[in-house]
């Protein structure tokens, strides 16, 4: 009886643990507010920083935080811009605070005169998960600013959709660039907050600076979770299925391959006018967040992936490589399919040269197997949350 009334216990104990609503970092006020009183204060967000369904601006500025500018990051700051679309300075019309575009030029020194002015950066962006997603290069970026000019730099962190697993070769750093900032795979399994710990302690900022850094962490979370968006990150993941599929289907981005930008599925499907072998097909238009996307108007032949179920495919192959594999076989273009962008997305230069050799998707992925192993063990001090 006793142990029967123990193992009850015990699971309504993990029943709970497992329930337990998910409190983002910046929905911790009261942990963070004195760091924030009687400071001036700039903010660096977008449409995924949000209170329940206030965006943190609102809600700080509300609460008679002394916000001097809001930094806004790729698609701006309502996030309706295209991928690599220049977004203007402007004023928030709400609030009346100006706000500082750190897209489409050079962030760091659009940063570099209003930090010299204020107390504190708040950061609170949504990632995915991704090497090349921006999210992580502004946040590098906003780290060596406030390094260089001796400012506090407050980290709100939020669950990363993609934390769950770590895969894809980890960027040789003579390919840095604005999608690769820091030598981590492909899929890094954790989130800003940790990465900014990691970023600081492994001394990856210019010149082996440290920035003043605290980081406010989610509760309730943990690495094996499957945490769904509650709010789009960008423009063209629209779903939960086209985040799980962008560590897959990003490379096309350097192909003449469109992956769906433009239509109601991107990141969800590829194809192009040319590979008609196919029956499926979908044409890209210009849309808001997609003006002018790959294949524009062009009748595209491909591959649909809408139906692919995540927990049977996506989540158990991670980075699958054999989506790229099977169009650049179809297309038969030989080294043309690529442009140099490829090896800024992937990371390496060795994943090109493998494909043209005809290696499998499971030959490349046993390439950077190890790394991946002992990215794992360099990360393990900064992780947050349990794996």
């Amino acid at each position: 009886m006793k142990k029967f009334v123990f193992t009850i216990g015990f699971c309504f104990i993990l029943f709970n643990l497992f329930s337990q609503k998910i409190i983002v970092g910046a929905e911790r006020f009261k942990f963070y507010s004195s760091m924030l009183e009687g400071k001036s204060v700039a903010v660096l967000t977008n449409q995924t920083g949000r209170i329940g369904n206030e965006n943190l601006v609102d809600f700080l500025h509300d609460n008679k935080v002394q916000i001097v500018t809001i930094f806004s990051p790729e698609h701006g700051f309502r996030g309706t811009a295209d991928a690599g679309e220049k977004v203007d300075n402007s004023v928030d019309a709400k609030t009346g605070i100006s706000i500082q575009s750190l897209y489409g030029g050079n962030a760091e020194k659009s940063m570099d005169s209003i930090i010299q002015n204020i107390d504190v950066l708040v950061f609170d962006l949504q990632d995915v998960g991704l090497r090349y997603y921006t999210y992580l290069t502004t946040m590098v970026h906003a780290m060596n600013v406030c390094a260089h000019h001796n400012k506090k730099m407050l980290v709100l962190d939020r669950p990363n959709p993609n934390g769950f697993y770590v895969d894809g070769p980890v960027l040789d750093m003579k390919l840095k660039s604005g999608v690769g900032i820091l030598p981590i795979p492909v899929v890094h399994g954790m989130t800003l907050g940790e990465l900014a710990l990691m970023t600081n302690g492994e001394k990856w900022l210019k010149n082996g600076a440290k920035c003043d850094l605290t980081v406010v962490p989610c509760l309730n979370y943990t690495h094996k979770m499957h945490y769904n968006l509650p709010v789009p990150p960008s423009p063209n993941l629209p779903n939960m299925r086209s985040v799980y599929l962008y560590p897959s289907l990003c490379y096309f981005e350097a192909t003449p391959v469109s992956l769906g930008r433009g239509t109601d599925a991107p990141f969800q499907q590829f194809g192009n006018p040319q590979m008609t072998a196919y029956s499926y097909s979908f044409t890209p238009r210009s849309v808001s967040g997609a003006k002018n996307p790959p294949q524009l108007n062009q009748l595209c032949y491909g591959v649909n992936l809408q139906t692919k179920p995540a927990d049977k495919v996506i989540f158990k192959k991670g980075v699958d490589l054999s989506y790229l594999i099977e169009a650049y076989q179809n297309m038969n273009m030989g080294d043309k399919f690529f442009n140099p962008f490829f090896e800024k997305l992937i990371g390496v230069a060795y994943v090109r040269k493998m494909i043209i050799e005809g290696k499998s998707a499971s030959e490349i992925k046993a390439r950077w197997k190890e790394d991946v192993r002992n990215f794992k063990k360099l990360r393990k001090p900064y992780l947050l949350y349990p794996e």
